[in-house]
């Protein structure tokens, strides 16, 4: 039977070591190495890769600054929907789940260039602000000859960016979690004379919590690495880190060794800060049930 299960098995280790370890092993060699003679040739061990990295300071704070803020952005927006939805009954949730996940049945892409039609100086929203007259209103009362509000290419628009494709990550796990709450512990908790704001200050919130600290790992991680919204919505100036690495294997300062360096580094970062917020998980479950 071991055999058996092994074999099986085989198939699933195989594509791990080609597309998953392999690729880890590649970018750790590239980081600590130095570039060749030739493209395809590797030169000796080095830290300069990482030690180079002081120039791009900036870039690293801004990422993780416009992370965080969409992350919290997204928890503020997220936690009321899902206990919304936790509240109703079965058939609103299935609606809700549908309306929720139906925006990631579009192309990544295409929902982020619509973001653009309707942010650009001439796009949907401020052809409304115009056709509404809210441009000659703030003229008149200014005395300015405003004709558009900038929108796109602003690190607002990046951040908006990310809350509208990232929300569903953080309203879906902090749902299921608040769905399957025990109901007696509600019920026992209003029999002991708690109103509704101690009920969910003192229960619901801490059962959640492994909900949240999911859905904020799941906001988090592709927020702080993004490179398309940063690009489209941005316009290029404001890189974030994704907009680095790819720079460095595809930009014109070609450089695959900073560049996995720099991966690597993320991939480091990432990992600590799953690490931290599980055994901050752990550690919130373990004061609930005590």
């Amino acid at each position: 039977m071991k055999s058996r299960r092994s074999l099986f098995a085989l198939p699933y280790v195989v594509w791990m070591a080609l597309f998953v370890v392999a690729p880890i092993i590649m970018v750790v060699i590239y980081a600590f190495t130095s570039a060749g003679v030739t493209a395809a040739e590797i030169g000796d061990f080095t830290v300069n890769n990482f030690t180079g990295m002081g120039t791009y300071v900036s870039i690293f704070a801004r990422s993780f600054q416009l992370a965080i803020i969409a992350t919290i952005i997204c928890l503020l927006i997220g936690y009321p929907l899902a206990y919304v939805m936790a509240k109703e009954g079965p058939g609103f949730q299935r609606i809700a789940t549908v309306l929720i996940m139906l925006p990631m049945w579009v192309n990544f892409l295409l929902r982020t260039y619509s973001w653009m039609a309707i942010l650009e100086n001439n796009g949907l929203l401020n052809q409304f602000f115009d056709a509404i007259g809210l441009f000659d209103l703030i003229n008149g009362i200014f005395g300015t000859d405003i004709t558009f509000f900038r929108m796109i290419r602003t690190q607002g628009a990046v951040v908006l960016g990310m809350v509208y494709n990232y929300l569903p990550f953080m309203i879906l796990p902090i749902y299921s979690v608040i769905v399957k709450l025990d109901r007696s512990l509600l019920e026992a908790a209003q029999d002991l004379g708690a109103n509704s704001a101690s009920v969910f200050r003192k229960v619901i919130f801490p059962l959640s919590l492994p909900g949240i600290l999911s859905g904020v790992t799941m906001v988090f991680v592709p927020a702080v690495s993004t490179f398309a919204i940063s690009r489209l919505l941005g316009g290029g100036t404001h890189m974030m880190l994704g907009d680095l690495i790819e720079q460095q294997f595809l930009g014109g300062a070609y450089n695959p060794h900073l560049g996995s360096a720099i991966a690597l580094l993320m991939m480091i970062l990432v990992v600590v800060c799953m690490w931290i917020m599980n055994r901050f998980g752990e550690g919130e479950e373990q004061a609930v049930m005590l």
